[in-house]
């Protein structure tokens, strides 16, 4: 029997499985580039890191005043973000250990992101991972994305278990808090290290404050392994 009995892992997807962000950032330049911004840095786009693709678009309109609508907008990026991700979007080599040691031991699993349903499928089947998590949950499909905690418990439900024996591998802030909220522990790797320090970290609880080049499977393993229900 596995000391990993009754847990059952969530995992968000850009930039805790994959390190997509670079692709998101490039469709989002060339969106609003198209729209007549063309000072958009990765800083700026790392304003939005954690949160939906339609809240990004929400709030880019009330930043930079565009006129398009925000389907159009969002048609726009998810196209250019698809034709980047079918390129190329990498695996963190130890998130791909983590979900096969898992795996090994027959936790139920589950991805909930922000991205668009069509992205999570494009990026999960491009990179192998749609093999070991087939319940996804995309912020399209729920009420409200991330810092609300609705993707989260929608994974658990689709899992069949309850949201305190879930639980979370976030990057963002806003997934972190998104996984208190659902009353669930919460493993955070934090994409943007200089946020590391952020005090809704704290409430992670297992913080890789180095990102993921302290992020290791075995330690995440050991953790889950050792934490209390």
């Amino acid at each position: 029997m596995s000391d990993l009995d009754g847990i059952s892992v969530i995992f968000d997807l850009d930039g805790t499985l994959v390190d997509s962000e670079p692709n998101y950032y490039e469709a989002g330049r060339q969106t609003l580039a198209g729209q007549g911004v063309t000072d958009f840095t990765w800083a700026d786009h790392e304003r939005y890191v954690g949160i939906s693709t339609q809240e990004t678009i929400a709030l880019w309109k009330e930043r930079y005043g565009l006129d398009a609508s925000a389907e159009e907008l969002l048609a726009d990026k998810n196209r250019r973000y698809l034709e980047l991700a079918r390129a190329s979007t990498p695996v963190y080599p130890e998130m791909r250990a983590f979900v096969e040691l898992l795996a090994g031991d027959g936790v139920p699993m589950a991805v909930a992101s922000g991205s668009s349903r069509s992205a999570v499928d494009t990026i999960l089947a491009g990179t192998g991972l749609d093999a070991r998590l087939r319940v996804v949950v995309s912020a399209e499909e729920v009420a409200h994305g991330k810092p609300a905690p609705d993707v989260f418990l929608e994974a658990a439900r689709r899992l069949g278990v309850a949201p305190g024996r879930c639980v979370v591998v976030e990057d963002a802030v806003p997934g972190v808090v998104a996984a208190g909220a659902a009353g669930m522990r919460c493993v955070a790797v934090p994409y943007v290290v200089a946020q590391a320090e952020d005090s809704a970290f704290a409430a992670a609880g297992l913080v890789f404050r180095g990102g993921q080049g302290e992020f290791t499977a075995r330690q995440a393993y050991d953790w889950l392994a050792g934490s209390p229900a």
